[in-house]
């Protein structure tokens, strides 16, 4: 993994892709549907007696090892009190909640096929099946992992009584994986395009070990600068908590654009910088490329090879092949005879006649009343595709 280049790309996605105001979108729906996921979670350990003790352990599992240390006791306070009046809601009360519980599901469903670049999304009544299920059972299946290994932990007193720094050690290691795993997981199911398990759980380990040193970092800040303590008093842990909460939806979004861009940071593509124009120009350079090989036996290029002889990510190509594909300018063609293998780009349109203007609105200039004059008196979009190639 080349970690300079890795560091470069991650910084001109947090920038090109808004990361930061999306963080904040999410800290605001995540605030709000804290507390109706956590209900609807609770509802089914309600529902079964058995899986009480379970509830237990998920609640201070998951308090302990996503929230720091100094706001987590008042944190599983506070939601377990609202929790507790949440169920007491009749059924439109309880409508809105799992409304708000899936909104914002269905931000991170958006957020991340954003990242990926993906156009069309899963049908809506598959996604609310999927995470209906993810929200039921995810905390159930969670909760008897975790209430299994307390037991054994707890059934060996000897060897923890023996080894007391080691034991620590390997609950530590435990949690670690286990919030990657999740990352991973959802890194790996939720975009609706095909990712590698392997880059799935580079981008999870990512985000657990950005967890851990955010919380090591905030934790040590509260200690050193009481600011809010003093300032906000009892009220201090509703801002430090949003702040917690922002910093981690960040590392998660900062995760997923590394694990998005892993296929082409491990094929050593070298990152173009973006200037104005950058896809009116990379789409020329398409047409180019497609606009040679039309004469020869293939008569195209696959998605792979384009990115290869333009020096360009798959995720930066992808839209704009996307542009030329609805223009008609350019098309997919599928050899079934050679299974496994990519479609091939080819040139639809005849370059000698086509004028050059449909793509200059669409990736460089769009009509409109302040380009209106432009328009009319300019004489370049009157170019034909061959004059320009």
């Amino acid at each position: 993994m080349p970690w300079l280049d890795a560091a470069r790309t991650l910084r001109e996605r947090f920038r090109d892709d808004h990361l930061g105001l999306t963080a904040s979108s999410l800290t605001f729906t995540t605030t709000i549907a804290l507390v109706p996921i956590i209900t609807v979670a609770l509802a089914v350990f309600t529902a079964f007696p058995m899986f009480a003790k379970f509830q237990d352990v998920l609640q201070k599992w998951l308090i302990q090892s996503l929230v720091p240390d100094n706001i987590a006791r008042q944190v599983l306070g506070y939601l377990t009190q609202f929790s507790g009046k949440a169920s007491k809601l009749g059924v439109a009360g309880v409508a809105v909640l799992l409304g708000t519980a899936l909104a914002l599901i269905f931000t991170i469903d958006r957020t991340l096929n954003n990242i990926w670049r993906v156009r069309k999304p899963r049908p809506f009544a598959q996604r609310v099946l999927i995470y209906w299920a993810a929200i039921t059972l995810g905390p159930l299946l969670l909760g008897v992992s975790l209430t299994i290994t307390s037991y054994v932990l707890s059934a060996s007193k000897g060897v923890v009584g023996a080894m007391p720094g080691g034991v620590a050690l390997l609950l530590d290691i435990l949690q670690f994986l286990l919030v990657g795993a999740g990352m991973a997981a959802m890194f790996r199911y939720v975009p609706n395009t095909h990712v590698r398990w392997g880059h799935a759980w580079i981008g999870g380990l990512f985000v657990s070990a950005g967890m851990e040193v955010a919380k090591k970092v905030l934790a040590l800040y509260l200690s050193k600068v009481p600011t809010y303590s003093v300032v906000y008093g009892a009220f201090a842990t509703v801002p430090i908590l949003l702040i917690w909460i922002y910093v981690a939806w960040v590392i998660v979004l900062l995760g997923a654009a590394l694990t998005a861009y892993i296929p082409s940071l491990l094929a050593g593509v070298p990152r173009r910088r973006s200037v104005l124009g950058w896809q009116f120009h990379l789409a020329l350079e398409v047409l180019q490329q497609l606009d040679a090989v039309r004469q020869q036996a293939n008569k195209g290029l696959t998605h792979s090879q384009l990115c290869a002889q333009l020096r360009v990510d798959a995720l930066r190509l992808e839209p704009v092949l996307e542009a030329l594909t609805a223009l008609d300018w350019i098309g997919q063609l599928v050899d079934s005879t050679q299974e496994g293998e990519d479609a091939r780009f080819i040139l639809l349109t005849d370059p000698q006649t086509t004028l050059l203007e449909p793509l200059m609105q669409k990736l460089l200039l769009p009509p409109s009343e302040t380009t209106e004059k432009l328009w009319k008196t300019g004489h370049w979009p009157k170019n034909t595709l061959r004059e320009v190639l």
